[in-house]
């Protein structure tokens, strides 16, 4: 078989993962069993499906995550009432079509959880990655993995899928997501944007589009984003011309739909930021002062110190950088990029000042990637290179 038909497959699997939890849990199975017993089916899925695949896939899975679940409970006890649920085995047929996905959401974002317990079930549950693939994303051992998945289980493990959520913690956990970006052989961003599509599919909400238009938006520059070799390319010396127009219509187009029922949230008010900076056709015609009040409504709506460092550069790029250093004073000078902010806002004003300050900021930096590009601004300046 292909290596298209065999994604293909897996991407098929994936898809359907929520919807056969959604069928055990209304069967009486608890979320941690339903959960082991689908994941079983997926690997005897992967394993058969390319000889012999089925005509109806969700049916299939159904079936076989049921039977796995049944052998599981046969194994760990024989007490009478388990074996009379196996008696009760429903007759075989047509799968239901209730989408359960959205309560899986609101379960795998439990606040419970820890925001890394949460992405990872996510993943898991809602996603359908394998243990081996979210270990590989995280950079984290197999064994790791696997305990952190478990005890996030164990966790939810009493929580029913029927009971309302927090959309704003779902989104939160999605966004977490989306910013791991690439590692192993899963994409984690892309799976993000696929996993809110999936969202917003079930839930009408303006914040769920205001997420995936921010997604789409930022991802719609990812080839640009890095050199030849690796290098972080920052957004003023993109080329545009790489970016993906079609992604960017598409998040444009999320964005102006969620904007016009006039429910602002902060998930909207950064893929407007972002719509902005996709709208320039070059940095120097990017609409600095409407970035500015953007900035100011999402200040407004949660009164993030990150929100305020961004608005920053903002006010420094519309007002010049005297400006922009007003602003960054009211801030706290331990904010992570607070250093590198300063310094970008010094260098138009005060070269000296501005490379000692990238060197600071490099040494600050979270990130080899960043480290080398603050290095390399501090260097450009104390050389006097201004390319």
């Amino acid at each position: 078989m292909s290596s298209e038909a065999v994604g293909a497959d897996a991407a098929l699997l994936r898809g359907l993962v929520p919807e056969v939890l959604g069928i055990l849990g209304r069967r009486g199975v608890g979320f941690a069993a339903a959960e082991d017993a689908v994941q079983d089916a997926l690997v005897e899925a992967l394993r058969t499906w390319p000889a012999d695949p089925p005509r109806d896939p969700k049916g299939w899975l159904v079936a076989v995550a049921w039977r796995r679940f049944l052998d599981a409970t046969r194994s760990e006890t024989a007490r009478r009432v388990r074996e009379e649920r196996a008696e009760a085995e429903p007759v075989p047929g047509p799968a239901s079509d209730h989408d359960d996905a959205l309560e899986l959401y609101f379960l795998c974002a439990h606040p419970s959880l820890s925001p890394s317990s949460a992405v990872a079930l996510t993943l898991r549950a809602v996603g359908g990655l394998t243990t081996r693939q979210i270990a590989a994303a995280y950079l984290v051992p197999e064994a790791t993995m696997a305990q952190r998945i478990s005890r996030a289980k164990r966790t939810v493990a009493g929580e029913r899928l029927d009971r309302p959520g927090d959309v704003a913690t779902v989104l939160r956990t999605l966004y977490l997501v989306f910013n791991e970006g690439y590692s192993g052989d899963v994409d984690l961003a892309a799976e993000a944007i696929r996993l809110t599509r999936r969202l917003a599919a079930s839930v009408d909400h303006p914040e769920v589009a205001g997420l995936l238009a921010l997604m789409l938006l930022h991802h719609a520059r990812r080839a640009a984003r890095t050199g030849p070799a690796g290098e972080l390319v920052p957004l003023a010396e993109q080329d545009r011309g790489r970016w993906d127009t079609a992604m960017i219509t598409e998040g444009v187009a999320v964005l102006q739909a969620a904007l016009a029922r006039d429910r602002l949230g902060e998930f909207q008010a950064q893929a407007a930021v972002a719509a902005l900076h996709a709208d320039a056709p070059a940095a120097e015609e990017t609409d600095w002062p409407q970035i500015v009040e953007w900035y100011d409504e999402l200040v407004r709506l949660t009164g993030s110190p990150v929100a305020r460092l961004n608005r920053a550069v903002a006010v420094g790029e519309a007002d010049g950088p005297r400006a922009g250093l007003a602003a960054l004073a009211d801030l706290d000078p331990t904010l992570p990029r607070w250093t590198a902010v300063s310094a970008h806002l010094h260098e138009r004003a005060e070269r000296a000042t501005a490379a000692r300050l990238y060197a600071e900021a490099a040494a600050l930096a979270s990130s080899t990637a960043e480290r080398d590009h603050l290095t390399r601004c501090a260097a450009r300046l104390h050389s006097g290179s201004e390319s």
